[in-house]
């Protein structure tokens, strides 16, 4: 039996430090990862913002610099073709970019499933034929049909695409909603598995407060820079996300969905009704978050109603 290749530590390839990003300090290079956010924030928008910085060399969020530009292999799923073009026309004007002649190429198969042999076996071909600097996947929910609650059905497709950038050389930027419950870190938030936000090497999320959105950054072998205030902004005729030179006004913190059922709970069991009067909250999200405190084991369920836990 052959045993597995292995080098000296010292022998592994260094990373020269003008190949150390595919996008200063929001993506390393070759780095795969989860763009993530509640829906309708704008994740699209940045995916193709990143996307056209990538195949043009244009600023990312015209602040980023890209310093090797390459090509750029794109599937969005959610959108129809002509959509995908409207959106590439405003954010390259935006960029003053011009869309043709640029190394920007989209999947217009109308399903990519990576849960599929033949479907990951023919993605891979196209990545190998194309040779992209960067992979753009949105979203993921579009992309396979197994349980993405469960570990043992996620990991198996991060792991496909893990594959293809240590074969192939290839950043991955995989595009994933978040609960709107959110959490400490925006990382878990991501819906689904936590093997989703382990995976990054550099994950983006957006997020509102209040009326502004914000973007952070995470990486695994960098410093993460602090979150920035974003926003979609018409320029030159086009449109797109930029980063906002002066942050809005810090808003007095509210409390989150889970703190207010939280600070709704007494030691004496409250029926969900009361709890809902309390919160102001719709009963289904009332009960999905009852859920998962007492799952956690921070409140008690009990047949007179749901009481804090001592």
């Amino acid at each position: 039996m052959t045993g597995l290749p292995v080098l000296l530590a010292a022998d592994l390839e260094p990373c020269p430090e003008e190949r150390r990003w595919l996008v200063e300090e929001l993506w390393a290079d070759r780095a795969v990862g989860i763009l993530g956010g509640e829906p309708k924030l704008g994740k699209s928008w940045l995916a193709l913002d990143v996307a056209v910085s990538v195949a043009s060399g244009a600023p990312c969020l015209r602040r980023f610099a890209v310093p090797r530009p390459g090509p750029v292999l794109l599937y969005a799923a959610e959108d129809a073709l002509h959509i995908v073009r409207q959106r590439l026309d405003a954010v390259t004007a935006a960029a003053g970019v011009d869309l043709v002649g640029l190394p920007l190429h989209v999947i217009t198969a109308p399903s990519v499933r990576l849960d599929l042999e033949q479907d990951r076996e023919r993605l891979r071909a196209t990545v190998a034929a194309l040779s992209p600097r960067l992979l753009v996947l949105d979203p993921f929910v579009r992309l396979h049909r197994r349980d993405e609650n469960v570990a043992s059905e996620v990991a198996p497709l991060l792991a496909y695409l893990r594959l293809l950038e240590r074969e192939l050389g290839v950043a991955v930027l995989l595009v994933h909603h978040a609960r709107k419950s959110g959490g400490a870190r925006a990382g878990q938030a991501l819906r689904g598995s936590s093997e989703l936000h382990a995976w990054g090497d550099s994950n983006l999320y957006l997020g509102r407060r209040g009326e502004v959105l914000w973007l952070t950054v995470e990486h695994r072998a960098a410093p993460s820079r602090p979150r920035m205030p974003v926003a979609l902004r018409e320029r030159q005729g086009g449109l797109s996300l930029q980063v906002l030179d002066e942050a809005p006004e810090p808003e007095v913190d509210r409390p989150s969905p889970r703190e207010r059922v939280l600070k709704a709970l007494t030691a004496e069991p409250a029926t969900v009704r009361e709890l809902r009067e309390r919160c102001r909250m719709k009963t289904a999200r009332l009960c999905e978050l009852l859920a998962e405190l007492v799952a956690d084991g921070t409140a008690t369920k009990t047949d007179a109603g749901y009481g804090r836990a001592a």
